[in-house]
């Protein structure tokens, strides 16, 4: 299988696990890879199961493509993203009920459980609202990212962006467990954070977290 049809089908297989993970519904959310000299991207209005790899998007960065099917219509936010963060190569958008709860309160995520630094740092911030589609988002979304993995859209939803799509999607699910998280405390009231300080140090935490590699291993039974 090459390479870009490969990416291609990891594309479709996720576009349809956000539904089936409970995080989208319909077509309401959308997915780019970074690919060649451009992107790939899911595209507007197509059932997630009915779609297959001819189906996804190929643009450039000046939003050229080629054939008959028309690209998401959040494309711009998309492409921006991947533009202004070398470090990101996927972005996965979503309508989860409960970020996007959050966002119709307009309020950032804070940092609520240390989980919050898979997304860069002390909070999730919710870009102002501008219509979907719009450039206006794009560049609200693009700032609300600055040193950030995810975002918050006002009335609208949450972006996840990470070095593949797997991550991205994984990223999203957990925004969407922190807004959960976050709005049975609001009942409460706000509820007590952790300092940038503990953040930070979860952030040193997260760097050696998980599967090491062999030399990676090797070098800390040495140093134990």
């Amino acid at each position: 299988m090459s390479d870009e049809l490969s990416l291609r089908t990891e594309l479709i297989e996720a576009c349809r696990s956000m539904n089936r993970l409970g995080i989208n519904k319909g077509t309401a959310g959308n997915i780019s890879v970074r690919h060649g000299d451009g992107f790939l991207i899911s595209p507007t209005g197509i059932p997630y199961d009915k779609l297959a790899p001819e189906h996804v998007v190929a643009m450039q960065w000046d939003a050229t493509y080629k054939g008959d099917v028309l690209p998401s219509s959040e494309w711009r936010f998309h492409r921006d993203i991947l533009m202004a963060r070398p470090d990101l190569h996927a972005v996965v958008h979503t309508h989860s009920t409960y970020a996007t709860s959050v966002s119709i309160l307009e309020k950032d995520i804070p940092a609520i459980h240390y989980s919050i630094a898979g997304a860069g740092g002390p909070s999730i911030r919710c870009a102002p609202y501008e219509i979907f589609g719009s450039q206006e988002l794009a560049d609200r979304v693009v700032e609300a990212l600055q040193d950030r993995r995810a975002c918050l859209m006002a009335h609208h939803g949450v972006i996840a962006g990470h070095g593949s799509i797997a991550r991205a999607l994984a990223l999203a699910v957990t925004v969407e467990e922190l807004a959960h998280q976050y709005l049975l405390c609001l009942p409460f009231g706000e509820p007590p954070v952790l300092t940038d300080g503990q953040i930070a140090a979860v952030l040193e935490k997260f760097k050696t977290y998980g599967q090491q590699s062999n030399t990676a291993l090797e070098g800390l039974r040495h140093a134990s």
